[in-house]
């Protein structure tokens, strides 16, 4: 049986952030045989899952349905996102200014959790 869109992004998903299908099941509050049938794609997601699955994954539920291709609408990379910025409390951001912005969000992100 071929997989749905949604079982291929939670394995995919899953699978990037390192995580055992037991850990995922865990954090969705269902036994691994449940995680496993909706991995497979032979169990429905029921809405309260999908929102589950999109918190842990920090992903839209479009994007686990498969009907949006980016994870998000706003999945611009650091780099996009700072060079797009042009100014800051009225001045003109420089490169040096984009430089440090980006050390400074990158710095964080790493060690967000």
């Amino acid at each position: 049986m071929e997989q749905s869109n949604l079982a291929v992004r939670i394995v995919d998903l899953r699978e990037k952030q390192e995580m055992t299908q037991t850990e995922l099941a865990k954090k969705m509050g269902l036994d691994k045989s449940s995680m496993s049938k909706i991995e497979n794609g032979t169990r429905k997601v029921s809405s309260d899952e999908l929102r589950k699955l999109s918190d842990i994954f920090d992903v839209s539920a479009d994007y686990l349905l498969g009907t949006v291709s980016k994870k998000s609408n706003n999945d611009l990379s650091l780099d996009e996102a700072v060079d797009s910025v042009m100014s800051f409390d009225g001045r003109p951001v420089t490169d040096h200014d984009r430089q440090m912005m980006k050390s400074l969000w990158k710095s964080y992100l790493e060690n967000k959790d």
